[in-house]
């Protein structure tokens, strides 16, 4: 299936994780994929050469996207590249084990910054672009933290998470009548390194055995995202797409 064939697409935090999944999809969809990191070189040029055995272009591209300055090379590279961007995925994000007793004013602007600061950074260069285009998709990835809030400390992780779900419909009505779909997409227990760093794995194990249908992998991100972004996802904006195996209900 090509329906997202020969479009653009830039993945926040791409070389592993969710990022990792969302961006191998997108590629088996048919787009050309910019894959984004910080700090993980290695991993991100694993992605890039997964997705051109594919056939599918692919460029790494370190940036911190909590920088508007490394966001706007980010972007410069991008459009040097390819001409012109269709999707955004924002991504990146991380989280810290603690709870508002021990977090430290520092530790708070760093989750936001990362979480939520590179959202707006992101976000606002890829509309510039894709109003020119009259058209173009931005996905967001919240969290199930954003609708029930973190079970056992994580409050900024849980504050950013909810933030970008109002972000998510602001940019809907503002990009609606440029031809932008903005949506969100917000994972429950995904198995991934984060997971494991921040909750251990008997903690995890315990969580997953709560799920109805267990632990999520990054592909069923991937493919929810793949939807918004294709034909499915024409008549949809502002929405939050919840991929949580029964986790939680609304």
């Amino acid at each position: 299936m090509d329906e997202l064939s020969d479009k653009v697409a830039l993945v926040t935090g791409g070389s592993r994780g969710l990022g990792r999944g969302i961006a191998l999809v997108l590629a088996e969809r048919g787009a050309h994929v910019v894959v984004n990191y910080r700090s993980a070189a290695e991993e991100a040029d694993q992605v890039v050469a997964a997705i051109r055995h594919m056939g599918r272009q692919a460029l790494s591209v370190q940036a911190d996207v909590a920088s508007a300055e490394q966001v706007a090379c980010l972007f410069d590279e991008t459009v040097g590249q390819f001409g012109r961007l269709d999707i955004l995925v924002n991504n990146a994000g991380t989280t810290r084990h603690q709870d508002i007793f021990e977090t430290a004013e520092d530790d708070w602007h760093h989750i936001l910054e990362t979480n939520l600061t590179s959202c707006f950074l992101c976000a606002k260069r890829a509309m510039e672009l894709m109003a020119r285009q009259k058209s173009g998709r931005i996905v967001n990835i919240s969290s199930i933290v954003g609708h029930r809030g973190a079970l056992f400390g994580h409050v900024h992780y849980a504050a950013t998470k909810s933030g970008m779900l109002g972000f998510t419909k602001t940019l809907a009505r503002t990009g609606a009548p440029l031809g932008i779909n903005v949506n969100a997409v917000a994972p429950g227990l995904i198995e991934t390194d984060l997971l494991l760093q921040t909750h251990g794995e008997e903690e995890v194990e315990r969580l997953t055995g709560q799920i109805p249908m267990g632990l999520g992998r990054p592909r069923d991100v991937g493919l929810a995202v793949a939807f918004l972004c294709g034909e499915g996802g024409r008549y949809i904006t502002g929405a939050t797409l919840d991929v949580n195996g029964g986790a939680y209900l609304r």
